[in-house]
């Protein structure tokens, strides 16, 4: 798998945009942000982030709102990260796992930030890699930006030589079965605790 190396500031550039990020949902979820015994942050009532239209592996239109009846685990990176994506794929792939028969309902979706490089094949090859039902979705330029600026997720080429990497937002978002935005997840959550809030949502109301 190709990858290009980010320096240290750079990653902790990224990490600190991040937590920037997550400290403004959490305050816009308001009275919503109430303990509920989420390890995750609570952003239920978030006014944000509520709807995609890209296109999967198959070049297939997807949207949000196709997930309902699972719970939805979505992240924002691209193929050639060489730290944040895979190692937030890799905890996607070991929370579907200590699922056990309840990991049929969670779906896994990555959405590129990087659609010039990553096309639906690559996404697909890539997404598969960590788990065969994981889900790589894309659009244009124009699709991409407006897509992260629905669902705030910061993103930015930065040049290495030749070519370039991406900083970019490293947090995770989790949907309920219904569709709801509730979660927002930091990079270095343990997949235990994810595990946990996913079982959480699964429960019935």
């Amino acid at each position: 798998m190709r990858s290009f190396s980010l320096n240290s500031f750079g990653l902790a550039r990224l990490r600190w945009v991040s937590v920037l990020l997550l400290a403004i949902a959490l305050a816009t979820a308001g009275c919503n942000a109430l303990p509920r015994g989420f390890k995750s942050i609570d952003i239920t009532g978030a006014g944000y982030a509520k709807a995609f239209e890209l296109r999967d592996g198959d070049g297939k239109s997807r949207k949000l709102s196709d997930f309902q009846g699972k719970v939805v685990l979505l992240f924002f990176g691209f193929t050639q990260c060489p730290d944040v994506c895979p190692t937030a794929l890799t905890r996607a792939a070991a929370v579907k796992k200590q699922l056990g028969a309840d990991g049929e309902k969670l779906a896994v979706i990555f959405v590129t930030i990087d659609p010039e490089r990553d096309t639906p094949s690559i996404l697909k090859e890539y997404t598969a890699a960590f788990d065969p039902s994981f889900i790589g979705l894309s659009g244009d330029l124009k699709a991409t930006a407006e897509t992260a600026a629905a669902f705030r997720i910061f993103y930015a080429k930065v040049p290495t030589g030749a070519s370039y990497t991406m900083d970019h937002t490293a947090s995770s978002y989790v949907y309920d079965r219904t569709g709801a935005l509730r979660l927002a997840v930091p990079h270095n959550l343990n997949s235990d605790a994810l595990a946990a809030d996913i079982r959480l949502l699964l429960k019935p109301n």
